[in-house]
């Protein structure tokens, strides 16, 4: 055993052994690390973005999602270094594609060709349109219920009052209501401004995919205590001096603003302005004192002027008279009474029809009417219209004219209609009114203009 230890082939078999046991055991294990790095992984990278390649001075492109999931396939190496790298990119170019509806798929760039790619979704729905710009008016909006008890809203006003829209054109003409909001707290009592921004919408209040230049505007808000306009009534009192008849008492204020709480004003139907006719002693001016009706907190005027227009016969002129004026008509009537002498037959002397004059004068007569519809007119077909202001779609008109025409007259006779015709857009818009009345009748409003809220049919 000694001697076949001690032998050159016993060393020479050992030192195979050991070679072949280390080649053996190497090899495997490289194998199984072979294995191990040549594994398939996978895994999701979640929100890729999408970049889109088009010519975006005329065009708009919608249907392009902003990110999309996207799922890689392959050797665990490679999975783990894309996701942590993230050197690739996703894209959609429609540089070549005409206007129009397209199916596209998304395309990748800078993955290894290694890779399995699968993206969510692959496919998309794209429409290509035509860019467009539009300026619209915004019109500003206040919950009522933001205002304090018994304040109203007198007016709001936007700064700047027009804005510029781009954007795709079925989106642009698709647009319905161009608003800002004025927010805040509750209890409003005093005008004051705020910076809002601009909201634009469809017909069902949808928000549109638009550019808005600019994106904010100035909202000047005016409040005022409750009020509304009433007529102001002229009552007679107390008798007229002897041989003074009173042919009119006429304001020159037709009508004054009351405040105060709402119930107390709604109930207000006119305001009184009482003369005393035993203070009347010829055609003139007299201002008078307004009567504050009850819960009244204040008027928009204290006093008013009243035209008066009587007729004074010989006798209370006698009265009336200053010293020394008695005779200087009696000599006056003396030069009419000698003139009279050289006049034709038939012929009237100079000033004997302001008789008449005063008569027809005093048949002026003032009529009332309290709730004639407003009618829009000239409105496009597309568009359908009320009117929001004010609130009943009505108007109160003063009505002046000889008594026998006031007499006849009846609401049918009176047409009141706004013109619409300038109105291209939705939203809400103010217009002025017009009215008709028969020949020779005068006739007075309290407003000007109206609101008128307009939709698209």
């Amino acid at each position: 055993m000694d001697k076949f230890m001690d032998s050159p082939w016993f060393l020479r078999l050992t030192a195979l052994a050991l070679a072949l046991f280390l080649f053996f055991s190497v090899r495997a294990e490289m194998e199984s690390s072979s294995l191990a790095s040549t594994g398939d992984s996978v895994d999701m990278i979640r929100d890729v973005p999408v970049e889109v390649y088009y010519d975006n001075e005329n065009y708009v492109v919608t249907g392009v999602p902003e990110t999309v999931n996207m799922t890689i396939k392959g050797p665990a190496s490679l999975v783990q270094s894309t996701k942590l790298m993230k050197d690739f990119a996703l894209k959609v170019d429609l540089r070549s594609m005409t206007l129009g509806s397209h199916t596209v798929q998304i395309q990748h760039e800078n993955l290894s060709d290694k890779l399995e790619v699968h993206l969510e979704p692959a496919t998309i729905n794209v429409n290509i349109e035509e860019k467009i710009s539009k300026s619209f008016r915004v019109d500003p909006e206040l919950n009522d219920k933001m205002l304090a008890e018994d304040y109203t809203l007198v007016n709001m006003e936007v700064e700047p009052s027009t804005i510029e829209v781009t954007g795709a054109k079925s989106a642009v003409e698709a647009i319905s209501f161009v608003k800002v909001s004025v927010t805040g707290e509750e209890e409003i009592s005093k005008s004051f401004e705020q910076v809002g921004r601009v909201r634009v919408l469809d017909r069902d209040l949808n928000k549109l995919n638009v550019t808005i230049e600019p994106e904010e505007v100035t909202v000047k808000v005016d409040v005022e205590a409750y009020h509304k306009e009433v007529p102001v009534v002229v009552k007679q009192t107390g008798e007229p001096k002897k041989g003074i008849t009173v042919n009119s008492l006429t304001s020159d204020e037709k009508t004054v603003s009351v405040y105060g709480p709402r119930k107390a004003v709604d109930a207000v139907e006119q305001v009184t302005a009482s003369v005393d006719l035993s203070k009347i002693s010829g055609n003139g001016k007299q201002t008078v004192g307004l009567e504050k009706p009850k819960g009244i907190s204040k008027l928009s005027k204290d006093k008013v002027d009243i035209t008066i227009d009587v007729q004074v016969d010989g006798d209370a002129a006698d009265t009336e008279d200053e010293p020394g004026q008695a005779d200087e008509e009696a000599a006056a009537v003396s030069d009419q009474e000698e003139n009279s002498s050289d006049l034709a037959a038939g012929e009237e002397p100079a000033g004997a029809g302001s008789a008449a004059e005063q008569e027809a004068a005093s048949q002026k007569k003032t009529k009332k009417f309290t709730n004639i519809p407003i009618g829009i007119q000239g409105l496009d077909k597309q568009f359908s219209g009320t009117i929001s202001k004010p609130a009943d779609g009505a108007a109160a008109v003063t009505l002046t004219g000889e008594e026998q025409a006031i007499a006849a007259l009846e609401e049918t006779d009176i047409s009141i209609t706004a013109d619409a015709s300038s109105i291209t857009t939705a939203g809400e818009h103010t217009a002025g009114i017009t009215i008709q009345v028969p020949p020779g009748i005068q006739v007075e409003v309290g407003f000007k203009e109206v609101t008128i809220r307009i939709e698209q049919v």
